[in-house]
């Protein structure tokens, strides 16, 4: 019998660091996009050492302000993938735009797309913009954020655009993303990814660039469990996972690999 290999599709979503303005802080744009610029290259150096490749979803304003991140990005063999024009308003004229501009600013071809926050999208727009797959589901129930609770909780095709949900645990379906790395003991993490890989053959699971910065600064306003094992904590406990899922034996795969693979012969363009 074939071994089933076990992927990892690892991403960062680059964007404004805009979250302070949900808790009522000011925070000048310049100082939103240095924040992630720095976090971005921390994230990168961790790749480049680890030899692991991550697809990253940017914003159309992030890689116009940080156009050496974006050339790094590609020249060290991760894709890129849009998240949207801007990261606090969204609007679906900005797929198709953040696609194009995402194009013209990276020279690569753009076939993924995941919306800030999670949050619903058309799939009739995802396809008239001429995605290839959607990642803007996280299939669980969080009060007052997700109520996902009964939609696909694994990857599917809905019309021509595959699906691709964050990843949670089977049954009880805890979430997986970046909030329950910060705050879950790393061994109970851990555990929970290797049930849902083992039960699922992969795993999606994603972060963000300033959790690799300091967000203990009190003029973030943030909340503790945002801003917990943020920095040099998170940098480690990271760094960990990324080692313990290769001793397991995972590969890390981009978006876009891991489509067509499930769909051999899907149109790449």
């Amino acid at each position: 019998m074939q071994k089933v290999m076990k992927k990892v599709l690892l991403s960062f979503d680059i964007e404004e660091f805009d979250i302070p303005l949900e808790y009522g802080m000011s925070l000048p744009l310049k100082e939103q996009i240095g924040v992630s610029i720095e976090g971005a290259n921390v994230i990168l150096k961790i790749l480049r050492e680890n030899e692991i490749k991550a697809t990253f979803f940017s914003t159309v304003v992030f890689a116009s302000h940080a156009p050496e991140v974006i050339q790094r990005i590609g020249n060290e063999g991760h894709e890129l993938a849009s998240h949207g024009y801007f990261h606090s308003t969204f609007q679906n004229s900005h797929l198709a735009e953040s696609k194009t501009e995402l194009e013209r600013l990276s020279g690569v071809s753009i076939t993924g797309f995941r919306r800030a926050r999670m949050m619903p999208v058309d799939i009739q727009e995802i396809q008239k913009a001429g995605y290839l797959y959607n990642s803007s589901l996280n299939p669980v129930y969080l009060p007052g954020r997700y109520n996902n609770f009964f939609k696909p909780r694994t990857s599917f095709m809905e019309q021509s655009v595959m699906q691709i949900p964050a990843s949670a645990t089977p049954f009880i379906r805890f979430p997986l993303f970046w909030l329950s790395f910060h705050n879950l003991p790393l061994r109970i993490y851990k555990t929970a990814c290797a049930h849902t890989i083992n039960f699922d053959s992969y795993l999606n699971i994603y972060f963000h660039p300033w959790e690799f910065t300091d967000l203990t600064n009190l003029s973030y306003g943030l909340p503790k469990f945002i801003s917990k094992n943020s920095g040099d904590k998170m940098i480690t406990r990271f760094s960990n996972l990324i080692r313990w899922m290769k001793k397991k034996g995972y590969s890390f795969n981009t978006f876009h690999e891991f489509v067509v693979s499930k769909s051999p012969g899907i149109d790449v363009r």
